[in-house]
């Protein structure tokens, strides 16, 4: 549901722009109104899984998302829907650790780069089935329904996970919650992106007032996470060279992600005249690719180890961004769009499960929750100042999007601006990622001295697995590799 509302929304903008007649600056905080919160509390919602157990604030995160999806479906005007967004984002941040800390808590350290990449793989499908599922929903019943689809996914959710789910938590968990880091990065997020999405419209007291603020609440972020004695990040994990390598690697990745998925149904709607179902199916073959071989690239990784697989799938994703290039109005979809997307497809497909197996390998077990925390932030952080910078830099705002040769000119740019990102991406996996990282047991020695134990965001996961309801360990019910 997270991932999936990551995407799906971009395929309607150009629909909710006209319903609502709102300039670009409504359609990106439709957007980063999500985005925002996701990224600024998504360590506080790591947190309260370790604390209170991850299977029941994964299951709050589920309820609260859907209620905020309904309120996206009912909403009046772009203020509501921008608004609901932000409800959504924080439902997402509750969501989003857990399900990964689950994952790693559940299963033998020989299964868990494969399991990793088959989580991997899901979320990349959700975010990239969302631009084919919106298409069709826009074009069906509006796309309001593109909200109101959470409601019975939500359902699911919990019917699953209450009968098959096992609880975890970290039971060395203590102190109190970092909320005023939480609310630190997420106001320093808020300025810095309010600043970057009304510069178009002049550099004036306000956008100059939200920079500056945004810059000196995020220096704030970094002394308050200094001096906290339970840090939402314990700015330690950063001592493991590779975690941090890793962290870069993701910022310039899925900025790259998030900027070419923001854009790209835009252009094939407003300025290839496609309509919103068209322009979901034009971006198809990526989805199939993710599905077919995330899971594989995670084993082969697990093998060869992360490093080629971390340049070879960018440089391989850049290519097919330079492609769409050459996608303009009254270009062929098999000549054009159609080979650009399926080499951007294989690109992704081979670096988004091994990204993610080597963020975990990169610091101890019990660490798993943080782990993935600092680097879903990293990501969410990374598109959403992507969809609020982007456009600026193309030279793309206020109603140009509605303007055929206006979007034709920025798109242009504008993947040629992501393949870039893609190839740096590249080249710091290439000089910082060891070849040998997945084997390694446990994390590099100066990160396992600098993160103390009890933090309250660690995620090990020391006890025997808590059942689920109607678990019945003697039929054989056991998680494989659990203590018990």
């Amino acid at each position: 549901m997270v991932m999936l509302d990551g995407t799906v929304v971009n395929v309607a903008l150009p629909r909710i722009g006209a319903d609502f007649d709102v300039p670009l600056s409504a359609l990106q905080w439709t957007i980063n109104a999500y985005m925002l919160p996701l990224a600024g509390l998504i360590l506080l919602g790591g947190g309260l899984g370790d604390r209170y157990g991850r299977r029941r604030v994964f299951l709050v995160g589920a309820v609260w998302f859907a209620a905020a999806s309904m309120l996206c479906g009912l909403a009046p005007g772009d203020a509501a829907l921008i608004g609901a967004r932000a409800l959504q984002g924080v439902g997402g941040a509750l969501l989003t650790p857990g399900s990964l800390a689950l994952v790693q808590g559940s299963f033998h350290p020989d299964d868990r780069a494969k399991a990793v990449g088959l989580w991997s793989g899901l979320g990349g499908v959700a975010t990239s089935v969302g631009p084919f599922l919106g298409g069709w929903l826009v074009d069906g019943p509006g796309w309001r329904w593109i909200f109101f689809l959470n409601v019975p996914l939500a359902l699911g959710v919990l019917a699953l996970a209450l009968r098959w789910v096992p609880e975890s938590r970290d039971w060395q968990a203590s102190g109190r919650f970092d909320v005023s880091g939480a609310a630190l990065a997420a106001l320093a997020l808020a300025g810095i992106t309010y600043a970057l999405i009304d510069a178009p419209g002049g550099a004036g007291p306000m956008v100059v007032a939200a920079g500056c603020a945004g810059v000196l609440l995020g220096v704030a972020f970094v002394v308050r996470e200094r001096r906290a004695a339970h840090p939402m990040l314990p700015l330690a994990v950063f001592r493991s060279k590779v975690f941090a390598s890793v962290n870069v690697v993701t910022l310039c990745l899925y900025a790259a992600i998030g900027g070419v998925f923001f854009l790209l149904p835009t252009q094939l709607q407003n300025g290839l005249g496609y309509d919103a179902l068209g322009a979901g199916l034009a971006s198809l073959p990526v989805t199939i690719l993710m599905m077919a071989l995330s899971g594989p690239a995670g084993g082969l990784a697990q093998r060869i180890g992360p490093r080629p697989l971390l340049t070879a799938g960018p440089l391989v994703a850049a290519a097919g961004l330079a492609l769409l290039h050459r996608v303009h109005p009254g270009g062929s979809y098999w000549l054009d769009v159609l080979p650009a997307v399926v080499v951007l497809g294989l690109g992704m497909s081979a670096f988004v499960a091994p990204l993610t197996a080597t963020v975990l390998a990169s610091v101890e077990d019990r660490h798993a929750g943080i782990a993935s925390g600092v680097n879903n932030a990293a990501a969410r952080v990374a598109q959403l100042l992507a969809v609020a910078s982007l456009p600026l830099a193309v030279g793309l705002s206020g109603a140009a999007y509605r303007s055929p040769a206006s979007v034709d000119r920025a798109f242009g740019a504008a993947v040629l601006v992501c393949a870039g990102l893609m190839v740096l991406g590249a080249l710091v996996s290439w000089y910082a990622v060891p070849s040998d990282v997945l084997s390694r047991t446990g994390a590099e020695p100066e990160a396992r001295e600098a993160v103390p134990r009890c933090s309250v965001h660690c995620a090990p996961t020391t006890p025997p697995l808590e059942p689920g309801p109607d678990r019945d360990r003697d039929a054989g019910g056991d998680i494989p590799g659990s203590p018990a």
